[in-house]
């Protein structure tokens, strides 16, 4: 016995612009982990653009500090740049 299965139903998405005013980008400061060490990720990659900056990385830096970093080292290589 066959059993008539209805194909699923696709709902188009409507495009939406972000609403600047509840942007759920956090300050690294706000963030819970933050004081956490960094990840290896953030390890590697700030050790990266560090590098092509010519610049030191701490050994000891928390998740927020080498966000930090790396947003400023971003804009000093480029690399963040859109």
């Amino acid at each position: 016995m066959r059993v008539s299965v209805p194909p699923p139903s696709v709902t188009a998405m409507t495009e939406q612009t972000p609403d600047p005013t509840t942007d759920a980008t956090k300050d690294p400061s706000d963030w819970v982990t933050g004081d956490e060490p960094m990840t290896g990720p953030q390890d590697s990659y700030l050790h990266t653009l560090a590098r092509e900056a010519g610049e030191e990385v701490p050994d000891d830096l928390t998740k927020a500090q080498a966000s930090e970093m790396i947003d400023r080292l971003q804009g000093e290589t480029g690399r963040g740049a859109s």
